[in-house]
């Protein structure tokens, strides 16, 4: 039963959700066959349990920030200019580097998320403003911060306290750019702090993402493409790469959001190290 593919299956996508599997072992099983297929022995569950209690986690004593979502832009009380962000990438790291025993402040735009753990504060915010606000105010005492959400470029010079009513066949907006939050905190940036921002482009995407790099003093950056299938906003899957500083690219196939959040805490982890 355990060679069947869709146990196998089953089971990376348990490990996929980030559980810990203890393998059948070989033996004679209840049929009378010999195989892999035994439930493992006692005395092999309790020393398996004791390791995973008793280890200590990779991100114990670090204090990350990470911001999730879209940002809306008001234009009058009931429209605002956004973007099709679900935020579920950045509650995935989240909770992975929850997991992994950081103290996380999730700054999150309008999203229908919530995360439960214990680690994980969630402070919810709406504008571009108010994200910039949180930010600058929570970097100082982050060693890590993962610039995750996806924060509106302009918006609106003037917000109208009235609904704007249809009187005629257009309507112009001036718009103005936000403040710019990546390069803001990229100024601030100190000797032992780091900073993993996203890029999502449609063009030209791997010289974007260096430029970006360097313009706002990331170590690295998660690159995605809207050319990829199952990539980018709204999606449960992923594909991205991870471009550091020196140049590297690490180029990854279309997973779970989970398992792409893994994959990123891993990396982060590697450069710590």
């Amino acid at each position: 039963m355990t060679s069947h593919p869709s146990t196998k299956t089953n089971l990376e996508k348990l490990e996929g959700y980030g559980n810990s599997i203890i393998e059948a072992e070989h033996g004679e099983l209840a049929s009378g066959l010999v195989g892999t297929g035994r439930m493992a022995e006692p005395e092999h569950i309790l020393e398996v349990l004791e390791k995973h209690f008793n280890k200590k986690k990779a991100l114990t004593g670090k204090r990350v920030l990470i911001t999730a979502g879209p940002t809306y832009e008001a234009i009058d009380p009931v429209r605002f200019i956004g973007n099709h962000s679900s935020g579920k990438m950045g509650f995935a790291i989240a909770e992975f580097m929850a997991e992994q025993g950081a103290k996380v402040h999730l700054v999150s735009g309008p999203t229908q998320l919530s995360s439960t753990h214990k680690n994980i504060k969630t402070e919810r915010v709406t504008s571009a403003e108010e994200m910039y606000d949180a930010c600058v105010e929570q970097f100082g005492n982050a060693d890590i911060s993962v610039l995750a959400a996806a924060v509106a470029d302009y918006k609106p010079v003037v917000a109208e306290s009235q609904k704007i009513k249809k009187k005629t066949d257009t309507l112009h907006l001036d718009l103005t750019k936000t403040k710019d939050i990546a390069a803001e905190l990229g100024q601030r940036k100190k000797n032992g702090q780091m900073i993993v921002g996203f890029a999502l482009e449609t063009e030209n995407e791997q010289a974007n993402a260096l430029k970006k790099i360097k313009s706002k003093n990331f170590d690295m950056i998660v690159l995605n493409s809207l050319k990829d299938e199952g990539a980018g906003f709204g999606h449960d899957t992923n594909k991205i790469s991870i471009i550091d500083k020196q140049n590297n690219i690490h180029q990854f196939g279309l997973k779970s959001k989970r398992e792409v959040a893994q994959d990123i805490v891993n990396s982060i982890l590697h450069a710590l190290d």
